[in-house]
């Protein structure tokens, strides 16, 4: 361990784990009923969970023994209660925990070391590179587009608490603290409704009010500082998307209304922070030929917010066109005073303008498939075989649509809307500029068909041409549409319409790429590596035929889906794969867990940033893979997915995840719109139609986390068995992108303990299966060991282990009890009271939200 990890984990030990122990004394102070015993007890349980599993006690045991040796309840009813109690605490104590870790970010981070906007700014310097830079930042920018999927398990109120807390545990305020714990012991955790996608989006807008605004114009200044003349009103460095609202794909509740209202609330407080701002900018300017101006524009966007059916239509150009003005005189007139100020605010409107975060339409191909089924069924816009034509004949009509009213030939309500939402679109352009919403992108893209069923919505509407001023975004998700999507791209690039589309969008073609699906489909080593070589295959392609691409990565929280060190992966891309942009998805934990903060948002920021300039600018710094790594690394992956397709086509996978895991109960828990599974039907159970999240989810509140290992441990031993391990180690070693891919499958078995399911291996129906998995795990541990030369897993991240033990220590309770009440359900099957079977059903439910949120990147 380096001396910086060494001083990180001091701090940890120090700053976290001292602190946690002594402030959870606190919690005695609780507003629960009876809580000083509750607090005993919790220890006691705590202590007997982790001594029971050594033993190879099961949750019922531990459970059942607690309640014998430390309690004098008679009946069930009231052991469920104590239950529940012993949950509320838990619950807090996991929000203590996060609030900790946000106040002593600084301290455990090094906010100015490696992989920082400091460290990129002074290796620029240091190698001569202000050429290179000023070049990589015409073109270069990171886009983190915020989704509105359910894996944020607390409310607002709680984030609000967890913020507060944090700084009043920075300060060392005792007072403030024990109140703020007083007032998250009277705020409930639980939802009672499910949230609307508006309400969704208001819950991610106060993140961009509340954080990004300030940590991207924090960024912006820095590099200005350093580097004034990068032009970044030309190009921003910093984008922002957003999908809550515009993100139609199975959620029926998204309508055209909707993602009006959610546009015009992104509008609102982007103009209200710009407010805020230009209110406490005339404060200082209090001089002579400057304060007129800023009372006026004071006035302008105080009517812009508060005042209702204000028609005045402010646009950027005219607030940064007064705050220069206002600059000037300062720096003539006044030495420049307060100067900084005003460019910090100019660089925060160039970033944001009035969209704050741009809005994308997603839909899934289905349903266009849909729209242009029912309007050729009325014979009149399409032919009514149209159904029955080829795929090359549907592209020659929809290329030759015109403007025509199909709503009455609509049958529902989602696919009319499908037509509906080309005019939102246009509306908010008008409104908010055009990056407000100028993307639509396709879920399940399979053929050119889907891509230019499209642009028939667009003609449909009356849009052609040059006036269609939006992108079109394939999203290619499972194993095999990965392998197509180079076929797929070459096709509709050779479109002479198509090309001309991409030549008046600035020559640049933007693919989404799903890691969620790709992992449920093929496995963790086969989805990753499939994606790194689709984007060596469009990348190749979409410069062969003279456009660029940008990659838009729909990644989630956990390894499995995308998540973990996600910047050393961008960091290790090589020249042969595009990384003009660097786009991803952030959501659910991972938005409060990465970006909760000021100062984790600005890190995480400065990271994403570095690895994609040094990847251009410094090309040596990790050599791209070779033709012969690339094949060793096909091999490694094909071994992975024999081994996932096993486990995937076991006869009793669908059964084990809905009877064992608590997946069952996820559409219960309130916390998104969207409902869990594709598809109208909530009674059977598939697992081709269940989504990626509640799937991760699932696999994660077991503590089995097989979809971000299972399968390594087979291929790294069949790769030893045919002799190639040395190759591996040796390539380990020098590979970023296969070392980041490990230590990502590390974090994923560090959150795996399979004693509190190891019950299940006596079990008649899932014995099996669950032998399949722990003996994938074992084996994969021992092999990642032997691979790195390691004893433990995440030896390289020493802080990270840390915090996932403590972690899962909190929570360890929280899992038994869960196991308990699905093994009660499952024992008790038709024979339980209706109550008593509530009350188990909501036991499971309630443990998810403490399992998931300490889990930070588990769903």
């Amino acid at each position: 361990m380096d001396v910086v990890s060494s001083q990180s984990v001091e701090h940890f030990k120090n700053d976290v784990g001292t602190r946690f122990q002594l402030y959870n004394s606190l919690f005695t102070s609780l507003p629960f009923n009876r809580i000083e015993k509750t607090g005993i007890l919790l220890s006691l349980l705590s202590n007997m969970c982790e001594e029971g599993y050594e033993k190879g006690l099961s949750p019922v045991e531990i459970i059942e023994d607690f309640f014998n040796r430390h309690t004098s309840f008679p009946d069930q009813k009231t052991q469920v209660d104590l239950l529940f109690r012993l949950i509320q605490y838990v619950e807090r104590q996991v929000v203590l925990f996060d609030a900790l870790e946000d106040a002593s970010y600084k301290d455990i981070n090094d906010l100015s070391g490696p992989g920082t906007l400091k460290q990129l700014l002074s290796a620029v310097t240091q190698n001569n590179k202000e050429k290179e830079f000023d070049e990589v930042l015409k073109n270069f920018c990171v886009r983190l587009v915020l989704t509105a999927h359910p894996t944020q398990f607390y409310p607002g109120s709680v984030l609000g608490i967890i913020r507060d807390l944090s700084k009043a545990l920075e300060q060392n305020d005792a007072s403030e603290i024990n109140m703020l714990l007083r007032q998250l012991g009277k705020t409930p955790f639980l939802k009672k409704q499910k949230p609307t996608p508006y309400d969704e989006a208001v819950s991610l807008i106060w993140y961009l009010e509340n954080v990004f605004y300030q940590a991207a114009g924090q960024i912006v200044d820095a590099l200005k500082n350093q580097f004034p003349e990068v032009a970044t009103d030309q190009h921003t460095l910093i984008k922002m998307g957003f999908w809550p609202g515009g993100d139609r794909d199975g959620n029926p509740f998204v309508t055209s209304a909707t993602t009006l209202q959610v546009a015009d609330a992104l509008r609102a407080a982007v103009l209200r922070c710009y407010y805020h701002d230009v209110r406490r900018l005339r404060r200082r300017l209090t001089f002579q030929g400057v304060e007129d101006k800023m009372i006026g524009l004071e006035k302008k966007l105080y009517d812009e917010v508060f005042v209702p059916g204000n028609e005045s239509n402010i646009r950027p150009k005219e607030i940064v066109a007064v705050l220069k003005e206002v600059k000037e005189i300062v720096d003539t007139y006044h030495n420049g005073l307060f100067v900084s100020k005003i460019e910090d605010l100019i660089n925060k409107i160039e970033v944001f303008g009035l969209h704050f975060a741009s809005l994308d339409i997603r839909q899934d191909s289905s349903i266009h498939e849909k729209v242009f089924s029912q309007i050729a069924a009325s014979g009149k816009v399409l032919p009514e075989h149209y159904d029955s034509l080829s795929e090359n004949e549907k592209v020659r009509l929809l290329l030759d649509l015109k403007q025509a009213d199909v709503a009455p030939l609509l049958k529902d309500e989602v696919v009319k809307d499908t037509v509906d939402v080309i005019n939102a679109m246009r509306s908010i352009q008008r409104s908010n500029g055009e990056e407000g919403c100028n993307r639509y992108i396709i879920s399940h893209s399979t053929s050119v068909l889907n891509i230019i069923e499209v642009i028939g919505l667009f003609r449909l509407n009356g849009v052609y041409d040059a006036e269609m001023t939006a992108d079109i975004v394939p999203l290619f998700e499972t194993i095999e549409d990965l392998q197509n999507a180079g076929l797929v791209m070459k096709q509709l690039y050779s479109l002479p319409e198509y090309k001309e589309h991409l030549n008046r969008r600035g020559k640049t073609q933007t693919i989404m790429l799903g890691f969620s699906d790709g992992t449920k489909d093929g496995g963790y080593l086969m989805a990753n590596w499939s994606i790194y070589r689709a984007k060596e295959e469009l990348t190749r392609i979409t410069r062969q035929y003279g456009f660029d691409v940008i990659f838009f990565d729909g990644r989630g929280g956990p390894p499995s889906r995308g998540g973990g060190k996600t910047h050393k992966f961008y960091a290790s891309m090589g020249s042969h794969i595009s990384n003009k942009e660097i786009q991803l998805t952030i959501q659910g934990q991972t938005v409060s867990a990465n970006f909760g903060i000021i100062d984790s948002a600005q890190f995480n920021l400065e990271q994403l940033i570095n690895a994609g300039v040094s990847n251009s600018l410094f090309t040596d710094r990790y050599p791209p893979l070779s033709g012969k790594k690339e094949e060793l690394l096909q091999e490694l992956s094909s071994y992975g997915f024999d081994a996932y397709k096993e486990l995937k086509e076991h006869p009793q996978l669908a059964n084990y995840l809905y009877e064992m895991s608590p997946l069952r109960f996820y559409n219960e828990t309130n916390i998104g719109s969207r409902p869990a599974k594709r598809g109208g039907s909530q009674t059977s159970f598939t697992l081709s139609d269940l989504r990626a999240i509640p799937f991760s989810g699932a696999w994660s509140q077991l503590k089995q986390n097989v979809p971000g290992f299972f399968g390594v441990g087979t291929a790294l031993k069949q790769m030893e068995y045919v002799g190639r391990f040395d190759e591996l180690k040796q390539l380990y070693n020098d590979s970023l992108y296969f070392k980041t891919l490990l230590d990502n499958c590390e974090m994923a078995m560090s959150k795996s303990y399979f004693p509190i399911t190891a019950y299940i291996a006596n079990d008649e129906q899932f014995g099996d299966i669950w032998k399949m998995i722990y003996d994938e795990f074992v084996l994969t541990k021992q092999y990642i060991y032997k691979l790195t030369g390691h004893d433990t897993l995440m030896a390289s991240y020493p802080v990270d282990k840390l915090s996932i033990r403590m972690r899962e220590r909190i929570v360890m309770p929280l899992v038994t009890i869960q196991q308990y009440a699905l093994v009660k359900l499952r024992e008790g099957n038709s024979e339980l009271e209706d109550s008593l079977r509530e009350a188990y059903e909501k036991l499971v439910m309630r443990c998810s939200f403490g399992i998931i949120n300490a889990g930070r990147n588990s769903a």
